[in-house]
């Protein structure tokens, strides 16, 4: 084998790719630390007890794992940053009132999520802690919108689901661990027929509300209006959509369109009340996704009330526009204390600047320049190439 290949679905970032994705990286982080999020930076391996969230099956197949040499315990390659967040507002920061936080770091999957995806994302976020109204759902959701739109990034269009709808016809019909996770499956993946199968023994009024689940998608008022005509008026059920219609009103002037989907179950072993998900024309996957995790943090010996999203800059990157690198100014290689002088001087100002150590004019494209320092009467000045 060539030892220049890389592993599938495992890229190389050139430098067109990777000083935009700096650069966006910087803007979404600045963009959270003016609303008041703090970054975090959680370290890339660690016990894998700690980066598995329990009971999530998806997290464990998508993680991988090894043996550490030091110790002999059983290590894990993050691959989601979300964990670390929890355990660090939980276990090192403990602060008693809200708590909001940000991250930005490379996460690796032992399987790619889409077909096109890279398995090592950069995953970038906000997670914020101590609040378990809609207010701080609210929050959490427009920042990731205004992160999109600060991007250049339009046209999005943004999913509402509630797992507390799924949690509690699960709860009302007494359904064993074994059967939840099977509809969990099926209704993920809209399989109405395998549905069908699986509730033939459950109450008659539970069995007809979950085979409704995967119908109910769409427009928000249309889709909440017959879920509430659907579904069993239960508590939970109830103010899971009452919860729903309040954000979707909130939200639609700041996309293109809001759906529901019942069906939506994403992170369900996890998540505890709203999640959504953005999506654009550009991309085959969602391009933002979070939702409320108030348990997470239980693992860690202090549970919170908490809410966040998620973004692949990377993926975000294949969204905008190509952007052409900045050319720079063209230095001849001279031990000339003047020439060295105003070198400082212009990077100093925010310009790039090449000495061709090289001198070869045949390679002096391959710079980037469109300019150079010349001297003329004694002074070095810069002039267009």
């Amino acid at each position: 084998m060539q030892n220049w290949l890389l592993p599938e679905y495992i890229q190389d970032m050139l430098p067109d790719e990777a000083w935009r994705v700096e650069q966006i990286r910087a803007q979404v982080l600045d963009s959270m630390r003016k609303a008041g999020y703090q970054l975090v930076a959680p370290p890339l391996l660690e016990y894998a007890e700690s980066l598995l969230i329990a009971g999530s099956n998806d997290m464990d197949l998508r993680t991988f794992k090894l043996v550490d040499q030091l110790g002999g315990r059983t290590l894990a390659v993050r691959a989601d940053i979300t964990p670390q967040v929890a355990r660090i507002d939980a276990h090192l920061l403990n602060r008693q009132g809200i708590t909001r936080l940000c991250y930005a770091g490379s996460v690796l999957h032992t399987q790619p999520i889409g077909l096109t995806r890279t398995r090592e994302l950069m995953q970038i976020g906000a997670e914020l802690y101590g609040h378990s109204g809609l207010d701080s759902d609210l929050e959490i959701q427009r920042l990731m919108l205004e992160s999109l739109s600060m991007l250049g990034i339009k046209q999005v269009h943004l999913d509402l689901g509630h797992v507390a709808v799924f949690r509690a016809l699960a709860q009302h019909a007494n359904i064993s661990d074994g059967l939840e996770s099977a509809l969990f499956a099926a209704l993920q993946s809209k399989d109405v027929a395998k549905l069908e199968s699986l509730v033939t023994d459950l109450d008659g009024k539970v069995a007809k509300a979950i085979l409704a689940l995967p119908t109910l998608y769409g427009d928000c008022d249309e889709v909440i209006s017959r879920a509430r005509k659907i579904l069993p008026d239960h508590d939970a059920i109830r103010a899971a959509l009452d919860d729903l219609s309040t954000v979707s009103k909130q939200l639609q002037p700041l996309v293109s369109c809001v759906g529901i989907d019942l069906a939506d179950l994403r992170g369900y072993h996890y998540h505890t009340g709203m999640v959504f998900a953005a999506y654009h024309a550009g991309s085959h996957d969602a391009i933002a996704l979070g939702g409320r995790y108030d348990d997470l943090g239980s693992s860690f010996g202090r549970a919170r009330a908490a809410t966040g999203f998620s973004m692949d800059l990377r993926q975000l990157h294949s969204l905008l526009p190509a952007q052409p690198l900045k050319q720079g100014i063209y230095a001849p290689h001279l031990k000339d204390v003047a020439l060295q002088d105003k070198i400082k001087q212009l990077r100093a100002a925010g310009d790039i600047v090449v000495v061709d150590l090289a001198g070869d004019k045949s390679h002096r494209a391959e710079l980037q320049c469109d300019r150079e320092l010349v001297m003329r009467d004694g002074v070095w000045l810069v002039v267009a190439i």
